[in-house]
């Protein structure tokens, strides 16, 4: 029994010391799926928000040029790619098991406040989501919408802060308000989205 927390622990020590922290060096060259059958409505359930999923300037090695976006959804982070080896790093919400995605595109829009028009499969999925709903505060995509490409895939707000961190969304990459705000501020139509 005592051999069994001993290793417990060291489990334990070993999990804590593999997460990652603002001043290491993250590796950008290298580098998801929950379709629930159900009609009903799911429950949000209700987390802090993880002060690790703050924004914060880290070291990168990347050959991407400055300006360019890197969305690691294994993480749950979207690196604004800045100059000498820097990005600004923020927390992402990503597509729940069965629709996730990867691949480039650009930033074709850019929206504030955006309307919401859920697509038909959407809502053959969810029965219970409306055809339309203005932007404003009770809006989904939140206070900002960066459109990518041709698809309907956006970087969208959030007012739900505890889904971000998490694989929740039908593919969309969301985060809080205030972060998607000052991301739309910082980059043009045109940017280089990259989503792994």
């Amino acid at each position: 029994m005592r051999q069994m927390f001993g290793f417990f622990f060291l489990l334990t020590g070993l999990l804590f010391s593999m997460q990652a922290n603002a001043n290491e060096q993250i590796n950008l060259a290298s580098v998801d799926p929950f379709v629930t059958g159900s009609t009903n409505r799911p429950q949000a359930v209700a987390r802090p928000f993880d002060p690790a999923l703050e924004p914060q300037t880290v070291e990168v090695r990347t050959e991407h040029a400055p300006g360019t976006i890197i969305i690691d959804t294994n993480r749950k982070f979207l690196y604004l790619v800045q100059e000498n080896g820097r990005a600004i790093r923020y927390g992402v919400g990503v597509g729940r098991p069965g629709f996730g995605w990867t691949g480039t595109h650009r930033i074709t829009r850019k929206a504030e406040w955006p309307d919401w028009r859920p697509p038909a499969e959407m809502r053959e999925r969810q029965p219970y989501l409306p055809a339309f709903v203005p932007g404003g505060v009770n809006n989904p995509l939140g206070a900002r919408a960066l459109y990518l490409g041709n698809t309907l895939y956006r970087i969208h707000g959030t007012t739900e802060n505890s889904t971000i961190g998490q694989a929740v969304s039908s593919g969309c990459i969301r985060m809080r308000n205030e972060d998607v705000s000052d991301l739309y501020e910082r980059v043009p139509v045109g940017a280089t989205v990259i989503v792994f």
